[in-house]
């Protein structure tokens, strides 16, 4: 096992580390915050040791949400005046949606800022170590649906992967597991996560499948790039 933070990492985080500290926005995305963007926000990328082997957590939307109802996504929300900085933000967010047990969690690092356009925040990716995993529930329904700790061998899985065809023509990466389906700003940052740790195993890029029950006036394809090009 590793140290970092203070904390023993297993073996198998050793990339994700990596990842952190050398990836750079265009690895990620091709949509970076504009020069002097005060608009911020922070999601936690919160992996740990599940009875299946490593695991992240994802919480799928409360489908009465005004923005990107009943869509996958990592834990996360606005930096407030409280907050001394993305880390603390990703955390406390999570607690308040999930439940978990914050001392359990350690911050290993944050990626690159990257950028939303459609909502004009810049979103700080906060890479953690689930060092004691608790239980988690979608505390507030108003809005969080679900909490899901997802192997991550089920969203490598080949049978699990395709790209994600929007009517507006955009591309982009998707991952059905545990009943979820992950698309958009979450499963490009999973995607090339993955790819950059050199976890990805080759998956059927052919294979497209349409959003399911796709919300009227949905944006988030708008966020990720609703172009027609692959949103990385």
């Amino acid at each position: 096992m590793d140290e970092a933070s203070g904390a023993l990492l297993p073996g198998w985080f050793a990339p994700l580390v990596q990842v952190a500290r050398t990836a750079r926005a265009d690895d990620i995305t091709r949509f970076v915050p504009p020069p002097g963007h005060h608009r911020r926000s922070a999601v936690l990328l919160l992996f740990g040791e599940g009875p299946d082997g490593p695991e992240v957590l994802l919480t799928q939307r409360a489908a009465s949400l005004r923005a990107h109802p009943g869509q996958v996504a990592f834990p996360g929300g606005s930096l407030e005046p409280t907050d001394a900085g993305p880390a603390a933000a990703a955390v406390r967010e999570a607690r308040e949606e999930t439940g978990l047990v914050a001392g359990g969690v350690v911050v290993v690092g944050t990626l690159p800022d990257l950028y939303l356009p459609v909502s004009d925040y810049a979103v700080t990716p906060v890479l953690a170590w689930w060092r004691e995993p608790s239980d988690v529930a979608a505390v507030d329904r108003t809005e969080v649906a679900r909490a899901v700790r997802v192997p991550v061998g089920e969203l490598l899985d080949p049978a699990h992967r395709f790209l994600v065809a929007h009517p507006s023509g955009y591309l982009g990466p998707g991952f059905a597991a545990r009943g979820l389906f992950v698309w958009g700003f979450t499963a490009v940052i999973l995607d090339r996560v993955f790819a950059l740790a050199g976890w990805e195993r080759p998956w059927p890029h052919e294979r497209l499948e349409p959003i399911p029950d796709l919300p009227a006036g949905d944006d988030e394809a708008a966020a990720v790039g609703a172009d027609g090009e692959d949103a990385p």
